[in-house]
């Protein structure tokens, strides 16, 4: 292989995703870009009838994750894999045990370069066995699983990246008052401002400091030192008031939960 392009396939959900790693692949020598996927199931379709040599597979994407489309493909027949994802990095040592490498969004271009030529390395090998060792250990998730609890606790979310135009944005969570979901996205209201960002409700709430932040409902977060009233519908119904004016739904589940975090 060492005289053929090698032939790369790029999967991410978001355009932005895949355009930063394509402008990226087209600096490096001996490169054929075969194709993008901006999701799970065209990601299996495209490694079925591409065979690419090295994908970019991205770990979160809606329909099916990175982690299903290596089931679905099965270890045996999978390329070198680099994960790509937004995840922080002391959540990835399940990831590092099945990967190549991984890229940690936003990555610079020293770092994809560094991913990139460790993946050659690994698709130009001739032994496959280590990579499919690899993925079962992390599709079966017991050594990869000691390997998480291993981890020191990752620290909570700092910073949100939100990507428009072409431009990563970077908001502080202390100024984030309240996420509401919408569809695949979760708006990020901070004072008068909304940022629409691709991320679930449940990886939010992972992922930020639950003694400043709690879930009211399945569809809304709010930060609990925002909240200025609660109020109590005649049917049973509860909403919390921000000191914004802002209000959202609290779901009958967490009534009393929030009751107690609110000192009542």
């Amino acid at each position: 292989m060492a005289n053929t392009a090698l032939r790369v396939l790029v999967v991410d959900d978001e355009l932005l995703g895949r355009e930063r790693v394509v402008e990226l692949l087209r600096r490096e020598s001996n490169v054929e870009i075969v194709g993008e996927a901006g999701d799970g199931q065209a990601a299996v379709d495209a490694i079925r009838t591409l065979h690419p040599d090295i994908v970019f597979l991205d770990v979160q994407m809606p329909r099916m994750n990175g982690l299903e489309v290596i089931k679905t493909i099965g270890p045996d027949s999978m390329p070198t894999t680099v994960f790509v994802t937004a995840y922080d990095k002391h959540a990835l040592a399940a990831f590092d045990l099945a990967a190549v490498d991984y890229l940690v969004k936003p990555f610079d271009d020293e770092r994809f370069e560094q991913a990139f030529k460790r993946a050659r390395r690994s698709a130009t090998a001739t032994d496959a066995s280590v990579l499919r060792e690899q993925l079962l250990t992390l599709l079966h998730g017991t050594s990869a699983q000691a390997a998480v609890a291993a981890e020191p606790r990752p620290g909570y979310l700092e910073r949100i990246s939100v990507e428009s135009r072409g431009k990563v944005r970077f908001v502080p969570v202390n100024e984030v008052d309240y996420i509401v979901s919408s569809g695949p996205y979760a708006e990020v209201y901070t004072g008068d401002r909304r940022y629409l960002i691709r991320e679930s409700m449940q990886n939010l709430e992972d992922r930020l400091d639950p003694s400043k932040f709690m879930r009211i409902h399945r569809s809304a977060i709010v930060r609990l030192a925002r909240v200025d009233v609660l109020h109590k519908g005649a049917g049973g119904d509860y909403e919390v008031q921000l000191a914004n004016g802002a209000r959202l739904r609290v779901s009958r589940s967490k009534r009393e939960e929030l009751e107690q975090r609110l000192g009542r």
